[in-house]
């Protein structure tokens, strides 16, 4: 692995976050956030969780992002842990058990054409010594959730990766079909994103890697459908992989600074570096916008993204947050 480590502590990063499944009117379908932040990360390094920039075969990473999953951004904004910037990472891929013999072979031949096309470092994969067993549902508030009722055999055969030598895992789990809704004209909530954060969540904060989900569906059709623009990407391929291994090819590894605190200034990006958190204007009941409240950060609160969510500032009762209209207005901010 060869890093680089151009990241230097005086040096300011933002961060952008989209959670998933809570119908996020930008970022909570297909990608369609990838356009604002990389309007943004040209004037900023930026860090993104993979839901703004995972589009199935497509991603919208760019040389300026970080790919981090969303509980290494809590844990980086409480001050635990710290980012390594980090490139051509080796890495790992975990296939759930319940995974048909030919949705599996598709997601194969997907790894052995990123390694192609692309020369990404995919050591190999293991496939779960028993099913995952995910489940998904909605919340009472409209938001996507779920479970997953056998995590540990995720955890040992993520394990046996990084023993391999892996840097980063990428996990398949197999997904029963959605219901028929309004997520693929663009609208309502992606119903399995909940739980897809369930999963790299438990995995990130369980082997201190960069980790991210996708979702396998037994029928791999392709629809002859005109749906969304903002869902498209899905609709066109059997596979979500693509986005992730593009993602975690280049996405920071995760330093322990709590632990071992004289670290902090070994060319890592802390809390301290971060510029200023960008989130959905009524998604504000997060670790980061909290931990951000209380290390005096800015948080801009994006009015023209809205979610399911009812975690405004007026409702939760916070201060020092702005609210703009829009995204483009960040980054006239950012200009100036």
């Amino acid at each position: 692995m060869n890093c680089n480590m151009t990241q230097s502590n005086n040096k300011q990063t933002a961060i952008m976050i989209v959670p998933t499944g809570i119908g996020a009117s930008i970022g909570g379908y297909a990608g369609d956030a990838s356009l604002y932040a990389q309007k943004i990360s040209q004037h900023i390094p930026l860090i993104v969780n993979p839901n703004i920039v995972n589009a199935a075969v497509f991603s919208g990473i760019t040389e300026n992002m970080y790919y981090v999953e969303g509980f290494a951004i809590d844990e980086l904004m409480k001050g635990n842990i710290a980012l390594k910037p980090s490139k051509n990472n080796k890495i790992g891929v975990i296939f759930d058990k319940k995974i048909s013999k030919n949705v599996l072979n598709i997601h194969i031949n997907t790894i052995n054409a990123v390694k192609t096309v692309y020369g990404t470092e995919i050591i190999g994969y293991e496939i779960t010594e028993e099913a995952c067993g995910v489940e998904f549902f909605s919340t009472a508030n409209g938001a996507s959730s779920g479970r997953v009722n056998n995590p540990q055999t995720l955890l040992e055969a993520g394990k046996k990766l990084l023993q391999n030598g892996a840097d980063a895992l990428a996990v398949v789990c197999a997904f029963d079909e959605p219901p028929e809704d309004e997520y693929e004209n663009g609208s309502g909530v992606d119903i399995v994103g909940g739980v897809e954060a369930v999963i790299s969540h438990y995995i990130t904060k369980n082997l201190k890697c960069p980790c991210v989900h996708a979702p396998a569906f037994e029928d791999v059709s392709i629809t002859d459908r005109i749906v969304s623009a903002k869902v498209s990407a899905e609709y066109i391929t059997p596979t979500f992989l693509p986005c992730l291994l593009f993602g975690l090819k280049n996405a920071p590894l995760l330093v322990d600074i709590k632990e071992k605190p004289s670290l902090k200034n070994n060319n890592l990006i802390t809390s301290e570096n971060i510029h200023s958190v960008i989130v959905p204007y009524n998604a504000l009941g997060s670790v980061v916008v909290l931990e951000a409240q209380a290390k005096n950060i800015p948080v801009y609160a994006i009015k023209d993204n809205k979610t399911v969510l009812n975690a405004d500032k007026n409702t939760l009762n916070l201060h020092n947050i702005t609210e703009l209209d829009t995204y483009e207005d960040y980054i006239n901010k950012l200009r100036n």
